[in-house]
């Protein structure tokens, strides 16, 4: 290699070590405020996702309480029908009643409401005393208190009693209706729910054939119910009511108005008929 290149290489080498380089740094400031607007951008961000997390969490919250409350009052009355009909008819307080279907769990607002409102206003509890019991239609003890009811409709005229009533407010039911034989009958609806009636052993007796003739004889297909029943009230006599479901009257159909009519005009000028001529088909010819 030429001499001279060296000592120029050398001779550069020594100004670059002499030279002190400055390197240029972000001010202190600069970072501060960087990672102070990253740290406020990041919070910002997480308070609006809590926020906006705590509004939907109030909401779903809000929804499960009152299904919650609901659900509870539910398991309540129909623990106390299902004691009932067991025959344990004596009243509880709320405390034991949530003891027995373990709802000890339950805040106080939920209390309140049940004491207050839920159980107080429900028709199918009986308040005293502040305890309650289930509050059935009807109160039957046993198996003779069941026949006088039926026995009680049957003289007035009010017809049979629902199953579902007497299994409701009759402790141990099927015991008592199996026990009760034939002094029953029952009739099944047309809607599948089967009615009791009370079998009035009296009106059985053998009708005389002539009688009975007589009785085939009276032609009844042009009375209808309603007649019947106007005949019966006038003779003092009162008809059995229909328990079953009732039939929906038709819906009548609004009749459309008739074609729409012609107008009509008052002619005008009638003192003129004879002077003005018709010129819709053209100008008449010279007479």
């Amino acid at each position: 290699m030429d001499p001279a290149l060296l000592r120029e290489r050398e001779l550069f080498k020594k100004r670059a070590l002499s030279t002190p380089a400055v390197e240029k740094r972000p001010a202190a400031s600069d970072s501060g405020s960087h990672k102070k607007k990253k740290a406020k951008v990041d919070k910002e961000g997480s308070s609006g996702s809590k926020h906006s997390a705590e509004s939907s969490n109030g909401s779903f919250n809000l929804k499960a309480s009152s299904g919650y409350k609901f659900g509870c009052l539910a398991k309540i009355v129909n623990y106390m029908k299902t004691r009932h009909q067991r025959g344990d008819t004596h009243f509880l307080a709320l405390e034991e009643i949530l003891d027995e279907t373990k709802l000890l769990d339950i805040g106080m607002k939920q209390k309140q409401w049940l004491m207050s409102e839920a159980l107080a206003n429900n028709p199918k509890i009986d308040v005293r005393d502040g305890k309650y019991a289930f509050k059935p239609k009807y109160h039957l003890k046993d198996k003779k208190a069941l026949l006088r009811l039926l026995d009680k409709h049957d003289q007035l005229g009010l017809g049979g009693v629902l199953l579902d009533d007497v299994e409701e407010g009759l402790p141990n039911s099927a015991k008592a209706i199996k026990a009760l034989g034939d002094q029953i009958i029952f009739v099944t609806r047309p809607d599948k729910k089967k009615v009791l009636f009370y079998n009035d052993k009296h009106c059985q007796f053998m009708v005389d054939e002539e009688f009975q003739k007589l009785w085939r004889s009276v032609p009844v297909d042009s009375m209808d119910e309603e007649k019947i029943e106007e005949y019966l009230k006038k003779q003092g006599i009162s008809s059995m009511q229909e328990t079953g479901p009732k039939k929906a009257l038709p819906v009548q159909k609004r009749k459309k108005p008739g074609g729409q009519k012609k107008r009509r005009f008052k002619t005008h000028n009638d003192h003129l008929a004879g002077v003005l001529e018709d010129y819709s088909e053209g100008v008449p010819g010279k007479k």
